[in-house]
């Protein structure tokens, strides 16, 4: 599904130039449960907004689901990140007077669906992410933390993208409820088969993944996969 080879990502130039990244390289497979990790500065962040086409290298190749995306204009890669990725924020950036039901539809109004496929399509997607229909009617901002972000991974699963990209997703969370966001993330990916990375600085998050890609200083320091993964017993 994705595959990066030797992704240069260099900020300024002449004496003030910054290499955020250094030739990385990497593949996921379609189905793989993959955590990005590094501490402040080395380059994660840098990654995930290349890896959402949010930004694009300054160097190197990055081809999703077969589609070199790294050349791409500004509308073509907001067309990507439309259809193909699936984006969940430490900020949930959900609509805080509207009812949980109507924030997950939201993507979906966009693309021109009717009201009663946009509510069918998202009743599926809030189901998907562990969500009881009992919340469905409920304002955002009247949902535990942890519920909040479920409806936040169900509104990134209503276009059906082939990524799901999370960025820090559990850092609003206490360890109690990041477990249980977390466990959602494997059943997405074990029960359903979605491809998900997640980007963390923090280990005991990244060890619920099947892979860990650790970074430093611009670069891969590690690619290993994950055997004694971490689990929510009760999703």
């Amino acid at each position: 599904m994705i595959e990066v080879k030797n992704i240069r990502k260099t900020y300024g130039s002449g004496d003030t130039a910054f290499d955020a990244l250094k030739n990385i390289s990497f593949s996921i497979n379609d189905g793989e449960f993959v955590a990005i990790m590094g501490p402040s500065g080395s380059g994660k962040s840098t990654l995930m907004h290349i890896l959402g086409c949010l930004d694009t290298p300054t160097g190197g190749i990055y081809t999703l689901d077969g589609k070199d995306v790294s050349k791409m204009t500004d509308d073509e890669l907001a067309d990507i990140r439309k259809d193909n990725i699936g984006f969940v924020f430490q900020a949930f950036n959900l609509l805080p007077r509207t009812t949980v039901l109507r924030n997950v539809m939201l993507p979906l109004v966009y693309d021109g669906i009717p009201e009663a496929q946009r509510k069918e399509v998202a009743t599926r997607a809030l189901h998907s992410a562990g969500l009881s229909e009992t919340h469905f009617t409920h304002l955002s901002n009247q949902l535990s933390g942890g519920q909040i972000q479920r409806v936040a991974i169900a509104r990134a699963l209503v276009n059906n993208p082939s990524l799901i990209l999370a960025d820090e997703p559990t850092g609003n969370l206490d360890s109690k409820t990041s477990s249980v966001v977390l466990g959602t993330f494997q059943n997405l990916n074990e029960e359903l088969g979605r491809t998900i990375v997640l980007i963390t600085h923090e280990s005991d998050i990244a060890e619920y993944a099947a892979r860990i890609i650790s970074m430093r200083d611009g670069c891969i320091v590690e690619d290993r996969k994950n055997i004694h993964r971490k689990r929510h017993e009760n999703n």
